[in-house]
């Protein structure tokens, strides 16, 4: 089966501070739907093409029906009420190759 990804990518961020409640809520969501953090906050980009060297964030779950399941959970739900208002990013579900 193949797996399922959240991918997050964040073109500005002016108050990182202002995702704190959001960060605890959404890593608290994840780890309870069996998501694993790949990469995420602190990690070194290098931008390409049309690329913003920016914060992303890769999570990966055992399938994409697991990835999907995860978002639309109450507790993610919580975390996605949290978001600072006038906040942007660029959010994606995927599914893996194999």
């Amino acid at each position: 089966m193949a797996k399922g990804y959240w991918v997050s990518v964040y073109p500005t961020i002016t108050d990182p501070e202002g995702l704190d409640v959001y960060n605890e809520l959404a890593g608290l969501a994840v780890k309870a739907a069996g998501g694993r953090v790949l990469a995420g906050i602190g990690s070194r980009v290098v931008a390409h093409e049309a690329g913003i060297a920016e914060r992303v964030v890769l999570i990966e779950f055992d399938s994409f029906e697991q990835a999907v399941a995860a978002y639309e959970s109450a507790a993610y739900q919580k975390a996605l009420a949290e978001l600072p208002e006038g906040f942007e990013r660029d959010f994606r579900i995927i599914e893996g190759l194999d």
